[in-house]
């Protein structure tokens, strides 16, 4: 081995560039932009140059006021946006060991080039895809390709960047650096995939609707203007008024607010999130695909198995197995058979050792031989067709191999010669990544509320289906012969996927999106990264890896999995807030736009301002965002939001609190001959009164008085209603009219809304709300 000289190192850099994967930086600048260019944003936008075009500076200060407000909060929220191809860059930031000019020296991984000779010992993270030369080493690819097992590696074989050297030493040259190692692939897909929101389609697809009803209302209230000769410089502005009323400033304010109150609750429940809208979606979530290897099972090796031979008993066979092994390895399978040892009180008294022969990958076992006081004893570990081989006679063990070997243990045979020379065997051993504790009780409680679990494994067939099996995830297994073509095409008719690779966990969940479905992915290990950025909720577990981390949308910080039904929980409590919001803003919407458009088509007279018409934004809108803290309960199974259904329910809703509007309105006007300015007054009131009623009367599917509303909501009600009997009675930014009036307006509207609740049980339950 010669290496490669430092003018060849350099030529080379300039021909494939940094050891490095590349990595984007957000402009915070244009973030922030960015919440300010979409659908929602736009419509304000055109309302707030159609105001200042009319000469309304007020009313288009406001609107300003509230987009920006509603991104600045955004941006501060989820401005926690992952930063995994920096922590992936920052994996290959290490130094390693380089022949360069015939002498070995440190440089950094950086600048590592294909074609450098470098040196791996115990410990090290391999910093580059390495063909190896010489030597031989024990390499954990369990966060790599999810594997939960180590792999032997020697001349000739491929260790790959990422992975971590366990044992042994060994020299090799690189073959492929940055983006071109099989880690750099991942980090290119980490930077590929694309989380797709609801959200915002979700929003986009209310307003349509109301505008295209807002613009129908504008069209016959022009068509009425020109009958009637109403000017049209009148009638513009009322019907820009009508436009704002019809957009629901506020809904992604309090979207945003409702999720970020979640996180915290989240964060209480050990689950911190790094992507708002991962929350929202959770709420959605039906099918959950699970890494196996450190999600599931503990990403540690235990023994799982002891089946002695006559005439050694299962102690004897622990105790010979410890016997075989040595900590100062620090192999996995040592580790796992010492501590079992240890732990049944077989490592109290060991004989002396006189010479050990550690697993050596091509004699795929290992040795030792000790002094007794009766003679020598030689204990041998190994495969078991390698040690069945060494026994004198016909040693027959394939049978109970297979046997024990089914739920996808790693079987080992342990074989004595004793002072008589002859090599018998004592029995096999089986070890296993076993589940964690929590794991089975966790995937009932998802399925219980209604969330199927599949299981994604680097492992083999037979080892992630028995823990599939343990764990209660099912046992139909898609054959990894025909895996990618499977997932492409039916990928709903397996509960297993074994031996994935980065990019099939990606497709995986790319094709479950395809399908319709709202998808989780959790996992630890820098495999899991592409799926876990591309999935609607990607779940870190404690203990997963920083790239695996960055690349989540929610990490938990308890070990294990069941924190993941709090946050089912807690999002499907947001859905049910969030659907009380919008149901209020549509129905409150359509009794604006319905009741402003026919009550001048019907009297001629314009029944309330426009100035009016905003101040209800703050009244009724930012005030109704304390739903976001109510008390609720959330839904056994997924929830997904049917717009039609909305509409439907809520047209029908408004129609009833029309009826008490025109009502009101027709009282003021012939009853208690109101003036016109006083008359707009009461109108505003009653409107402000409604508002507030509808949250209490669609808050609850049952009756309200059911269940309690939270202390912000109640004090934000009555801090409502209190700021607006003052403003009405004393004439603040409207013609002034009585207090008992203003009390009159609330005990009709609190009494009308208590029968709206009898009709509003049977409406939900017709619909199917």
């Amino acid at each position: 081995m010669q290496g490669l000289t430092s003018s060849e190192a350099q030529q080379r850099q300039l021909q494939y560039g940094p050891n490095a994967v590349a990595e984007e930086r957000a402009n915070p600048w244009l973030s922030f932009l960015k919440k300010l260019w979409a659908p929602v944003p736009w419509m304000l936008e055109v309302t707030i140059v159609l105001q200042l075009a009319l000469g309304k500076l007020d009313e288009a200060a406001i609107i300003a006021a509230l987009l920006v407000f509603n991104a600045i909060l955004s941006f501060i929220h989820e401005n926690r946006a992952n930063n995994a191809l920096t922590l992936l860059k920052g994996r290959l930031e290490i130094q390693v060991r380089v022949l360069r000019d015939r002498v070995w020296q440190k440089i950094p991984a950086r600048e590592l080039v294909p074609g450098d000779v470098v040196h791996l010992r115990m410990g090290d993270l391999v910093p580059a895809d390495v063909r190896l030369m010489e030597g031989q080493i024990l390499l954990d690819q369990s966060s790599l390709t999810g594997e939960a097992m180590p792999i032997e590696a020697m001349a000739g074989k491929t260790a790959y960047a990422g992975v971590i050297v366990k044992r042994g030493e060994a020299s090799g040259e690189v073959t492929a650096i940055g983006a071109h190692t099989y880690f750099g692939k991942t980090a290119e897909l980490v930077r590929n995939a694309r989380t797709t929101s609801h959200l915002e389609n979700l929003i986009f697809t209310i307003i349509k609707y109301l505008v295209a009803l807002d613009l129908a209302l504008v069209a016959a209230l022009l068509l009425y203007t020109l009958a009637s000769n109403i000017p049209i410089t009148e009638v513009i502005p009322f019907a820009l008024i009508l436009l704002v009323a019809s957009v629901p400033i506020a809904l992604p304010a309090t979207y945003t607010l409702a999720t970020a109150l979640g996180s915290l609750e989240l964060a209480k429940n050990g689950v911190l999130v790094t992507r708002l809208s991962a929350i929202e979606e959770a709420a959605s979530m039906d099918v959950l695909a699970s890494d196996k290897t450190g999600t599931i099972t503990q990403n540690k090796l235990a023994l799982e198995v002891l089946y002695p031979y006559s005439p050694y008993t299962t102690p004897q066979l622990l105790h010979l197995a410890a016997l075989a092994c040595d900590d100062a390895t620090q192999d996995p399978i040592d580790m796992a058979i010492i501590e079992a040892a240890r732990s049944q009180g077989q490592l109290a008294d060991v004989p002396r050792r006189l010479h050990f022969v550690p697993f050596d990958p091509e004699t795929k076992r290992s040795e030792a031989l000790f002094d007794l006081d009766t003679g020598k004893l030689r204990v041998i570990k190994g495969a078991p067709r390698v040690v069945a081989a060494l026994v004198q006679g016909n040693v027959q063990i394939a049978q109970d191999v297979e046997r024990l070997g089914a739920d996808g243990s790693r079987m080992l045979a342990i074989a004595v010669e004793t002072s008589d020379r002859a090599l018998h065997v004592a029995g096999l051993i089986g070890l296993q990544d076993p589940p964690r504790e929590d794991s089975r009780a966790l995937i009932q409680d998802l399925h219980d509320l209604g969330v199927r679990v599949v299981m994604v494994s680097g492992d083999g067939p037979a080892t992630a289906r028995a823990i599939a099996g343990q764990v209660g995830i099912g046992q139909r297994v898609c054959p990894p012969e025909n895996l990618r073509e499977e997932i492409r095409r039916n990928v709903l008719d397996y509960d297993v996927f074994a031996r994935v690779l980065p990019e099939d966990k990606y497709a995986l969940v790319q094709s479950l999106q395809q399908a319709g479905h709202v998808v989780g992915m959790s996992g630890d290990g820098v495999n899991d990264a592409p799926a876990l950025k591309q999935a609607e909720v990607g779940i870190a577990v404690a203990n997963a890896t920083d790239v695996a981390k960055a690349a989540a949308s929610l990490v938990l910080t308890n070990p294990g999995l069941s924190d993941v039904r709090a946050a089912v929980e807690t999002s499907r409590r947001i859905y049910q807030r969030m659907l009380t919001y919008t149901l209020n803003k549509i129905i409150k919407t359509l009794e604006i736009a319905i009741f402003l458009s026919l009550g001048v088509m019907l009297t001629g007279v314009f029944v309330i301002t426009p100035m009016l018409i905003v101040l209800l934004l703050f009244t009724n809108d930012f005030v109704t965002m304390s739903i976001a803290t109510d008390n609720v309960a959330y839904s056994n199974k997924p929830e997904r939001w049917d717009v039609p259904k909305l509409m439907l329910t809520a047209g029908i809703l408004a129609g009833f609190v029309l009826i008490l509007s025109f009502s009101v309105f027709f009282a003021g006007r012939d009853w208690l001959h109101l003036p016109l300015p006083q008359l707009q007054t009461l109108v505003f009131v009653m409107l402000a009164f409604t508002g507030q009623g509808n949250v209490y009367l669609v808050r609850e599917r049952r009756h309200f008085w059911q269940s309690a509303p939270s202390r912000w909501l109640l004090r934000a009600s009555i801090l409502d209603i209190v700021v607006v009997g003052i403003l009405a009675s004393q004439g603040i930014l409207m013609a002034p009219i009585p207090l008992a009036l203003v009390a009159g307006v609330l005990i009709l509207v609190l009494g009308y809304l208590l029968i709206m609740d009898f009709a509003k049980i049977r409406i939900f339950r017709a619909i199917g709300l």
